[in-house]
């Protein structure tokens, strides 16, 4: 009996037929995230707006997901 077969996994295949990783999305939402806080806040820097989306993480218990990105941003903006 092989158990591989009986693992699932979160990743997916888009309509293009590319195969996204789950990591990938999470990266993609981050890097909209700080692209709208870098247009938003042009006087921080890319590393003051990771650490203080780090800070939004740490406050919320360690976690962003099931948080809204507006939400984060609101948040991380408040931070900067």
């Amino acid at each position: 009996e092989n158990s591989l077969l009986k693992t699932s996994t979160c990743a997916s295949v888009n309509p293009s037929g590319i195969f996204v990783s789950p990591y990938a999305l999470n990266l993609s939402s981050f890097t909209k995230l700080v692209k709208r806080l870098q247009e938003r806040h042009p006087e921080f820097s890319r590393d003051e707006i990771v650490e203080a989306v780090k800070e939004v993480r740490k406050i919320n218990k360690g976690v962003l997901s099931g948080l809204a990105i507006s939400s984060i941003e609101e948040q991380t903006s408040a931070v900067l």
